[in-house]
């Protein structure tokens, strides 16, 4: 016998929005529709344990949280990032000098804020929660389609749910990404990422600082106290080996990777591992249907990307369905689509050409980068036009 499907418990109601996934992107987004007047939905399945990651959320980001009153709760479990300090240990036979960007050489007191990935996750759930114009329904979905004037999702219990807007924060796997129909591109890399949090003897000084090694990036960035995070971009069989570490040996293995630059180091919380690759998709938005954050797009933890450019997929969306009595309509999924091609395929090109230039001893290659490094080092106006490019817009205003 076919299974009943059951309401949302609006009866025939059709909400204006429903958002699937309760990662920080999908939190927001919920809250940042409900603020604009919007009936908002919000699916989400149980949020995963921590595995040592953090996020460095930059000022356009934290501002935008800010404005939601969504990040003052979370701002004393984070740590400022005054400072970051890019240091060449390829072993090339051409290495530029450590090239440092300080916040305060463009006016600013800091890039923005470091904090743990699920306190973020964790913050942002309950200020969505907490929002008059949210419905929070724990699930997931199992199917969805896009039924003219409106959309339809059920759930892996019978719930239906329809909404004029889809929006899919649900990850690389996106479900709703595919039943829309919305292309996606995927490639690999031959790395993966080892996340941990460290305490250690000497000071941090509010400066994160990324060894560019011929595995990748091996990134440590503060978080409150003497306490980093580690983000180290490795081959798969050495990530395996560093994780078979007890915790005292991975910790002596992190610290000689780090040339003791914070003194003796030891494991502070959860470690884990994440395989490399990215995703793209055309467009981004498609039969009712909007992609943000991973579902949208995936690429390496390099220059605190990730993150950033999902909650720059929630301003962008809010503001083009905004103009719109019909926040899933055709001309407001363009409007988004449009806004956030560019933006999303320059720093994804970015990211891809300096994480695979890493990767090769072609002397050509280093010699690219390494020149590059000098220059941003060396003149001071490429510099500072490479940190507020790199920042984005909504980094500036009177903000602390």
């Amino acid at each position: 016998m076919a299974r009943k499907a059951k309401t949302n418990g609006d009866g025939d109601a059709i909400r204006d929005v429903l958002v699937v996934g309760g990662g920080p992107a999908g939190s927001t987004a919920a809250l940042a529709f409900a603020r604009q007047g919007r009936t908002v939905t919000l699916l989400a399945a149980e949020r995963p344990k921590a595995d040592g990651r953090t996020v460095a959320l930059m000022r356009p980001a934290l501002n935008f949280l800010d404005d939601l009153g969504a990040w003052g709760a979370l701002d004393e479990r984070s740590a400022p990032l005054e400072r970051l300090v890019i240091i060449d240990d390829t072993g090339s036979l051409f290495r530029p000098p450590p090239t440092t960007f300080t916040a305060r050489e463009i006016q600013l007191d800091q890039f923005g804020k470091n904090i743990e990935a699920s306190v973020l996750a964790e913050g942002l759930a309950a200020a969505a929660a907490s929002e008059p114009g949210v419905r929070m329904i724990t699930g997931r979905a199992v199917s969805a389609s896009d039924e003219g004037s409106f959309a339809r999702v059920e759930t892996e219990d019978g719930t239906v749910i329809r909404a004029r807007l889809l929006v899919a924060a649900d990850g690389r796997r996106s479900l709703l990404r595919e039943a829309a129909g919305i292309d996606v591109r995927e490639w690999t890399y031959p790395q993966a990422a080892v996340t941990a949090i460290f305490a250690h003897d000497r000071p941090h000084d509010e400066t994160s600082t990324e060894f560019h090694t011929r595995t990748g990036p091996f990134t440590l960035v503060p978080l409150p106290g003497r306490r980093s995070s580690l983000v180290w971009l490795t081959e798969p069989r050495h990530a395996e080996r560093l994780l078979a570490e007890s915790d005292a040996d991975f910790a002596r293995t992190v610290e000689r990777q780090a040339h003791s630059m914070l003194g003796a180091m030891r494991l502070d919380g959860p470690r884990g591992s994440v395989p490399m690759g990215g995703i793209a998709v055309t467009p981004f938005g498609r039969n009712r249907t909007a992609v943000i954050g991973e579902a949208a797009h995936v690429f390496p933890p390099i220059g605190a990307q990730g993150l950033n450019l999902g909650l720059s997929d929630v301003r962008a969306l809010v503001a083009a369905a905004e103009r719109f009595d019909d926040p899933g309509c055709d001309d407001a999924l363009s409007a988004y689509d449009a806004d956030r091609r560019k933006e999303v395929t320059a720093r994804t090109t970015f990211v891809d050409v300096l994480n695979r230039s890493l990767l090769t001893a072609l002397l050509p290659v280093d010699l690219a980068r390494g020149f590059g490094l000098l220059a941003l080092g060396s003149v001071g106006a490429l510099r500072r036009m490479a940190m507020k490019r790199g920042l984005g817009a909504g980094a500036y205003g009177n903000r602390s």
